[in-house]
């Protein structure tokens, strides 16, 4: 790539005060979407963090588009309509700490039982239960890309035995060939992994009655990686608790069964979304910007 001449890359991001270089001019942002008179002008676009099919749905009508700098690690919605000659980067490494540290408190929350504490707490409740512990625990770390080999780091120091799968079976992961005959050993399953043809009902109801009597299942990865009504059904049964940073369908609409189904933790896919996500955000976008100013590769490539 040749470097820019200045001022004639015009990008949009949901931050107005990025530091830019020459050759860049970020368009005027209200910090939720561009403005419809500068869509066909955008080059460089950066959809706003969790603004959901909203963020996106304007792209094809960025007719100069040749670079989405994706906020989130999982890109999915994006691939979907990808356009022809696009490169589209994630943002692996930004939402790795925030989200390795929500798996652990749920894994945590799960296993003491905070859903019970929460519900006795609204109701007016002092119901003293023994409950299970994170210590002395099996744990399942099922994909095992930069926040999955954080969250493992971060169990550490926990008195605790950590098994991690992967499709490729490195840094000391098992293959998945080896997940199913573990999979009943295991008190926590933890789920990390991308959306796709091959992890969509990963935990489909044949794995769900296989996991071991209270054990928790964590999804800090995408709704579909769980096939939900399977799910439903075991956590009523009272056999398994699950602690849900997504689900499927996402968000959860007002009314659906899982808001009150008993033995589950819900967050609103939150994982990312700490104040942790701001400084790191603008530095990977900064930095993206720089690398395409200055003519140089970009990081994250995902697809182009």
């Amino acid at each position: 790539m040749e470097p820019l001449s200045p001022d004639k890359t015009i990008m949009w991001s949901q931050w107005a005060d990025l530091n830019l270089p020459l050759g860049i001019t970020h368009v005027a942002t209200d910090g939720l979407a561009p403005h419809a008179n500068d869509l066909e002008s955008i080059e460089f676009f950066v959809p706003k963090y969790m603004g959901g099919p909203a963020a996106i749905s304007m792209i094809g009508q960025m007719k100069s588009l040749k670079v989405i700098q994706s906020p989130n690690a999982g890109v999915d919605d994006l691939l979907a309509i990808l356009p022809k000659g696009v490169t589209l980067c994630n943002a692996a490494g930004v939402h790795d700490a925030s989200t390795a540290e929500l798996a652990v408190a749920l894994s945590i929350a799960s296993r003491r039982g905070f859903a019970d504490f929460a519900r006795n707490q609204v109701a007016g409740k002092w119901v003293h239960e023994r409950k299970a512990s994170l210590t002395d625990s099996n744990i399942a770390i099922v994909g095992f890309g930069n926040i999955g080999k954080m969250i493992a780091s971060m169990l550490a120091p926990f008195d605790v035995r950590v098994t991690s799968f992967s499709n490729s079976g490195r840094d000391g992961s098992l293959a998945m060939d080896k997940f199913d005959s573990l999979l009943p050993t295991f008190d926590v399953i933890i789920l990390i992994v991308p959306l796709n043809a091959g992890t969509r009902h990963l935990m489909n109801a044949t794995r769900l009655r296989a996991m071991k009597d209270s054990a928790a299942l964590v999804n800090v990865a995408r709704g579909p990686v769980v096939d939900t009504e399977a799910l439903i059904k075991e956590l009523e049964s009272g056999r398994i608790t699950a602690a849900l940073d997504v689900t499927d369908p996402e968000p959860l609409p007002d009314g659906h069964p899982l808001w009150k189904t008993p033995n589950v933790i819900i967050t609103p896919h939150v994982g990312g979304d700490s104040q942790a996500f701001i400084p790191r955000g603008r530095k990977l976008v900064e930095e993206q910007v720089a690398r395409y100013a200055a003519g140089q590769p970009l990081l994250h490539i995902v697809a182009q």
